[in-house]
């Protein structure tokens, strides 16, 4: 197994540019020069860096929550965990609890901090705090989903069934599946 340099010092940025904006992100290129002189232009999304949250529902010990929603980028409805972006001045444990509402129709007693996944760290610093959701009690708050979407509830002993679904494919969802696997047999 090779070695990891941590010494590795960070290309210099010689300048950077807003080159594209929509109302979510921004395009920036950035002119770096890397520790050998090599030279390069690279372009990267810019969000609004406050991240954003997946919650893994358990609604009891055999039985996790999912939602259906549509996806724009695939154009289909996918199977998926609960997420949103954590509003300014919200707890990463804040914005999963409201989501978790406003998606699923829950509130969470208890919340287990899982992971932080980065989301194409090549081009776009977007991080998403996965988390557990437990002891939940029904409470709904209105979101801005622009159709309700549908609460799906799937037995933890069948992840095998959920994984081979043509829906059950953004890699966040299976990434927080695979934590939570990790978790119950940690937790257990």
């Amino acid at each position: 197994m090779s070695k990891i340099d941590n010494k590795k010092e960070l290309p210099t940025i010689h300048s950077a540019e807003i080159v594209a904006k929509s109302k979510f992100f921004k395009v920036e290129k950035l002119n770096l020069e890397f520790s050998n002189g090599a030279t390069r232009e690279f372009e990267r999304m810019v969000g609004a860096g406050r991240g954003a949250v997946m919650i893994v529902p358990l609604k009891d010990a055999d039985t996790m929550l999912l939602i259906r929603e549509y996806a724009c980028g695939t154009h289909s409805y996918q199977l998926g965990f609960p997420k949103g972006l954590i509003d300014p001045g919200e707890t990463s444990e804040q914005a999963a609890n409201r989501e978790l509402q406003e998606e699923v129709g829950y509130k969470a007693d208890t919340l287990h901090a899982l992971h932080t996944v980065h989301m194409a760290p090549t081009f776009f610093d977007a991080k998403m705090h996965i988390l557990i959701a437990e002891h939940l009690t029904p409470q709904s708050l209105e979101g801005d989903e622009p159709e309700p979407l549908e609460v799906i509830e799937w037995p933890v002993a069948k992840v095998d069934e959920l994984l081979a679904r043509d829906d059950f494919v953004e890699a966040r969802s299976v990434a927080a599946l695979l934590l939570l696997q990790k978790w119950k047999k940690e937790n257990n």
